[in-house]
């Protein structure tokens, strides 16, 4: 695992963060920017990865590259006189170009993948038998229909020897011929007669890749054929066969009069007996001639001919083979096969893979532990919401789950089949978030697409929208979100039609958002329409008894992620893990035992205390300061002088806590970061702080 430092969190920065924090190999371990609130430095908060403002402070550690994106030379030679040898230094639009590669790569497999399905769903709902040998003689595709047919399993045939499988195959000759054989009959080893059409694959120079063979069982037909000479008697004996198959069938007279056809023909070509029984053959045409005739004049059989047939003009593909009985031409019969059914198929399949794109709500309430009291008032409450249109506020800390509760309540909703979408209002700029949730028109702003943009409600419709963070929103989207929820319709960006919508918005927050009001911050009546159903998530302090649980399904998910086998957390482990106040919550608990197990030997199979060192402080006591935490204040003091004494206190035990991090520390104090250097300095706390 290679450890990665990015200086600069801006648009590049954050773009090089989203595409690293899914790998596998690297693993960024620090991301730095001089604006605390810079995109890059929210996401990496997010996904727990270490934030500062200066790349020295953290030169010294385990960094194998650095990737620089402030665009700034001046930075760029610091960093590269700096560094160590062994560490390397990337600017950010090679690393940039470099991570696009890496997912282009990924996109093309993926895509490879879908077409390889696509064309096996094809082939297996053919009607007909497929079998394809590579040059060597080795069976490579073997279709269900195959099997059927030829009564072996795809598993038994595929990688064997042809004539292992097939014994009386010709599929060799092939190879040594390299000739077409069209329409041969051929009689299996079962019983079973077929007419089949050999083909070699050969590529545009030359190269011989194998053959393939195309079948149709025709035993039936030739049974009858064989055994019968007159065609009424004929037709008696097919009329049952024909009438109880799927596929649509036409019979004619060696004069091309038709005799006989099954409901399917009737339902494919929209033609009753009275408009075929007795016509020309080619009354059911609308476009093409009839193979019928073709058939009757050359006594040779023809395969997948497409024409259009009925008043409707279906589109279908014919197969039409010769009726010869002791060598005397008495008929033909056709095969229809609906083109539509397979273009339907397509297009279900297409539909699906879009459903699978954008049906991004992973967990149900099956994956929510809910042990404590809270917790389960907060399920109960959750899954009565879900079976209501109505708007779902969810409160709690960061890190207590409010994702995944939006992810169950649309999972047990009656919109689970529709999409999920979910909005970080505090991810997206000021700017942007408007057009992004609404849309805009064509012209509504300086780079607006030709034809305008479908924003994200409109991708939502009659499905459900997760608005995380929700009082991070200006007060002119509140405004809109307002009329949403108020009348159910949008106003695109620059434009003036309403556009109807039918979504289900879940909203979450961690804020204070009757303190939002108070300020003016926060319009009151949007709160009172969120508002409608609050769900309060408990944090992880207060549900104390779901630890243990939480630990076991924890580790489960990072041995799967991580490739480990570890079985759970001693005793004197989770003793000490049940005595911490976890303020990060269930996300803070996860990145503990994750990182716990990253450091474990792998002969190692339980987390122990020495493998949890960031909670050995969690009873803190300042000693290197010259004071102990819990020792009482001097009353000889003057209250300035004790309000001091105590600040310095409660700034060095949150540091010990955070494990020297000062912008989270300054963060947690309600302090700004050039506030939290200036007391460290005054109480000579600088120097503790980075032991």
């Amino acid at each position: 695992m290679q450890n990665i430092m990015i200086v600069g969190a801006g648009k590049g920065g954050t773009a090089i963060l989203e595409i690293l924090k899914e790998s596998e190999v690297l693993n960024v371990q620090v991301v730095i920017d001089r604006n605390e609130n810079a995109p890059g430095i929210i996401l990496a908060r997010k996904e727990g990865i270490n934030t500062g403002t200066s790349w020295q402070t953290f030169l010294n550690e385990n960094i194998d590259i650095i990737i620089e994106v402030t665009g700034n030379d001046e930075v760029f030679h610091e960093i590269r006189n700096a560094k160590n040898k062994q560490t390397v230094l990337i600017p950010g639009s090679v690393a940039f170009l470099v991570s696009k590669l890496m997912e282009e790569k990924e996109e093309l497999v993926a895509k490879l993948q879908n077409d390889s399905y696509k064309q096996e769903l094809i082939f297996n709902a053919a009607n007909d038998g497929m079998v394809v040998i590579d040059n060597h003689g080795k069976v490579i595709l073997f279709n269900k229909r195959a099997e059927e047919i030829m009564g072996v399993n795809k598993e038994q045939a595929v990688g064997k020897d042809v004539l292992e499988v097939i014994p009386t195959s010709r599929l060799l000759l092939i190879l040594k011929t390299r000739r077409v054989e069209s329409n041969q009959e051929m009689e299996l080893g079962n019983g079973r007669k077929i007419i089949t059409t050999r083909i070699p694959i050969v590529e545009e120079n030359g190269t011989l890749m194998g053959a393939f063979a195309v079948f149709k069982d025709i035993t039936e037909v030739v049974n009858l054929a064989e055994e019968i000479t007159n065609l009424k008697e004929i037709q008696t004996m097919l009329q049952a066969i024909i009438h109880s198959s799927d596929d649509a069938i036409s019979v004619v007279d060696e004069n091309g009069r038709g005799i006989l056809i099954n409901p399917a023909y009737t339902r494919l070509t929209g033609l009753t007996k009275d408009q075929v029984i007795g016509k020309p053959a080619n009354a059911d045409i609308s476009e093409g001639e009839s193979m019928h005739m073709k058939v009757l004049q050359t006594r040779r059989a023809v395969r997948g001919v497409p024409m259009r047939v009925g008043p409707n003009k279906r589109e279908v593909i014919v197969n039409v083979a010769p009726i010869i009985v002791e060598g005397k031409l008495k008929g033909s019969v056709g095969v229809i096969h609906d083109m539509s059914e397979m273009k339907s198929l397509s297009r279900e399949l297409n539909r699906a893979r879009q459903i699978i794109r954008t049906l991004e709500a992973k967990y149900t309430f099956e994956d929510i532990i809910g042990i404590s009291e809270e917790m389960v008032i907060a399920i109960e409450q959750a899954k009565l919401g879900a079976k209501t249109p109505a708007t779902v506020l969810l409160r709690g800390e960061s890190g207590t789950g409010k994702e995944l509760f939006a992810h169950a309540i649309h999972n047990a909703s009656d919109r689970k089949y529709n999409k999920f979408i979910r909005v970080n209002c505090a991810a997206i700029s000021e700017s942007l978030l408007e057009s992004e949730l609404f849309g805009y028109e064509e012209g509504a702003f300086s780079g607006a697409l030709r034809g305008g943009k479908r924003g994200l409600f409109e991708e939502a419709n009659n499905g459900s929208i997760f608005l995380d963070e929700i009082g991070e929103l200006s007060a002119n989207t509140q405004a809109k979100l307002l009329r949403v929820l108020q009348e159910g319709e949008i106003i695109r960006v620059g434009g003036t039609k309403p556009i109807n919508i039918n979504v289900r918005i879940i909203a979450a927050t961690n804020v204070n958002l009757e303190k939002g009001i108070a300020k003016g911050s926060f319009r009151e009546d949007l709160y009172y329409r969120l508002n409608r159903m609050p769900i309060q998530i408990p944090p992880l302090r207060k549900r104390k008894e779901e630890i243990p649980v939480l630990c076991s399904r924890l580790i489960n998910k990072i041995n799967r992620d991580y490739g480990r086998n570890v079985e759970g957390v001693t005793k004197k482990a989770l003793v000490q893990i049940m005595e911490y106040d976890w303020p990060g919550n269930v996300r803070e608990l996860e990145n503990i035992l994750g990182r716990a197990i990253i450091f474990m030997n792998y002969n190692d199979t339980f987390i122990d205390i020495n493998h949890l060192p960031e909670l050995r402080n969690n009873t803190i006591r300042i000693e290197s300061s010259g004071m102990k935490s819990r020792e009482p204040l001097n009353l000889e003091k003057t209250l300035p002088e004790m309000v001091e004494e105590y600040e310095a206190r409660i700034i060095q035990e949150t540091l010990l806590r955070l494990h020297g991090n000062k912008t989270m520390t300054a963060k947690t104090l309600g302090l700004s970061v050039r506030n939290l250097y200036y007391k460290l300095e005054k109480y000579n706390l600088e120097k503790n702080s980075m032991q």
